[in-house]
């Protein structure tokens, strides 16, 4: 794909997403109220952001040019899996548990918290994606592989989306692989559109992605690595994705960033000061 039709369908999906955004904000589904939280400050902001990235991500993959028809239902799965179970979680958290380790923890004592059922429902929605990707010849492994690197990326952009901006810059900082081209680098268009559109609502903190949100742009990545590596490239980001996994149980990222100067200035960029 040509850098200049990247940015077109970076651009469409960029439109969508401030489409939906305002939408979302004019007729919240439920009332406004079922949205909003407080953040740090005590300012009151909304988790509708995550809803207008899913809408508007789903929609820019189904109507995006040059994307098979199986990846692109593997795509739309994705996106919608990881933002619906997210919301479920938003929404109606419960259990106090929290990380992968705690909400597998809760599910291995019989307890189905909504975190324990969002990883219940990303992981399968993960590896139906991961089926729909591969086609009729895909094999058992590269399937579970596959749905593996979707269900993990979706996890490990949520684990990011702490400090505003955050998460949204994660999904920027992967624009370089749309000049690949192909289809894979289609929907890394997508998503790194649709996050430079919501970018300014969430760094001026009227908004943040929540679970819905990092979770559905986390899963869309995931697939996007699924379609453009090869077998052994998606055990590597299998890897990578899950040591960094394990180690979030243990080491705060937002602390690592804010001991490191040249990751510390870019989490920083156009966030209020504290």
């Amino acid at each position: 794909m040509s850098r200049r039709g990247a940015a077109l369908l970076a651009g469409a999906a960029g439109m969508a997403a401030r489409g939906a955004w305002t939408l979302l904000r004019a007729y919240p589904p439920g009332g406004a109220g079922r949205w909003d939280r407080s953040n740090h400050r005590g300012e009151t902001l909304t988790l509708l952001e995550g809803p207008a990235y899913v809408l508007a991500a789903a929609g820019a993959v189904a109507l995006a040019p040059r994307i098979p028809a199986r990846l692109k239902a593997a795509a739309v799965l994705a996106t919608l899996g990881g933002g619906v179970f997210g919301a479920i979680d938003d929404l109606g958290e419960s259990g106090h548990s929290k990380g992968l380790r705690g909400h597998l923890g809760e599910l291995a004592h019989g307890r189905v918290t909504t975190g324990g059922l969002k990883v219940l429902g990303i992981g399968g929605t993960g590896l139906l994606a991961a089926a729909l990707a591969g086609g009729r010849r895909a094999r058992p492994v590269d399937v579970v592989v596959g749905g593996a690197v979707i269900a993990g990326t979706a996890n490990l952009l949520n684990l990011f989306d702490l400090r505003p901006g955050r998460a949204l810059k994660v999904v920027l900082l992967t624009t370089p692989a749309t000049a690949a081209g192909g289809p894979a680098g289609r929907l890394v268009a997508v998503a790194a559109g649709t996050a430079a559109a919501l970018l300014a609502p969430d760094l001026s903190e009227q908004a943040m992605l929540g679970d819905t949100g990092a979770n559905a742009a986390g899963a869309l990545l995931g697939t996007a690595a699924v379609a453009g590596l090869g077998r052994r490239g998606r055990f590597a980001l299998l890897l990578g994705v899950g040591a960094l996994t394990l180690a979030s149980e243990r080491v705060s990222f937002t602390k690592v960033i804010g001991r490191t100067p040249g990751l510390r200035a870019f989490d920083a960029l156009g966030r209020r000061p504290s």
